[in-house]
């Protein structure tokens, strides 16, 4: 038996959508909700996305394309707030 190396552990993290978050994402053309599934699954396994802190409040905001999820996270989960298309709306939401 070999010993894992740190390199060799995945830590995966739980994607958790709101009520709001997961209505966002049904209410997205097919197309566009298999993007942002596939970005979000890719965040949540390898950390990797174009991701920024929101300014004026907490949270984050994971570009994919012209859409953006805004989320809340913890060593273990991410909590999908807002799943939609970039407007000047999209940050004022609560």
């Amino acid at each position: 038996m070999t010993d894992a190396r740190l390199s060799d552990i995945i830590a995966v993290k739980t994607i958790i959508l709101t009520l709001a978050a997961a209505k966002d994402l049904d209410a997205l053309p097919q197309d566009a909700r298999e993007q942002v599934e596939v970005g979000r699954h890719r965040y949540a396994m390898t950390g990797q996305g174009d991701v920024k802190p929101l300014s004026g409040r907490g949270g984050w905001r994971l570009r994919i394309g012209g859409y953006r999820v805004i989320f809340e996270e913890d060593a273990s989960t991410i909590l999908a707030i807002y799943i939609g298309r970039r407007v000047t709306t999209t940050y004022k939401r609560t």
